[in-house]
């Protein structure tokens, strides 16, 4: 299975990694560059086949909303 993760912080960051260790590609986003293996969210739709699978792990609120809002363009 391949996906992509937006949001590596503290949860979203242990989930990527387990998910890697049970032998799965993920690719992860978040707005801090030092934690991301793509820099844009335009990148992690680019990197994934089609039919693509994106996990977003957020903030509730307007991080959400913007984020749904950016991948609804994005995503086929």
């Amino acid at each position: 299975m391949e996906l992509g993760l937006v949001g590596l912080g503290k949860m979203g960051g242990n989930m990527r990694e387990r998910i890697r260790r049970a032998g799965h590609t993920v690719v992860g986003y978040d707005r801090n560059p030092d934690v991301a293996d793509v820099h844009s969210l335009r990148e992690l739709v680019d990197s994934l086949p089609a039919p693509r699978v994106v996990w977003v792990m957020v903030p509730a609120g307007a991080a959400t909303q913007s984020t749904i809002d950016e991948l609804g363009e994005l995503l086929e």
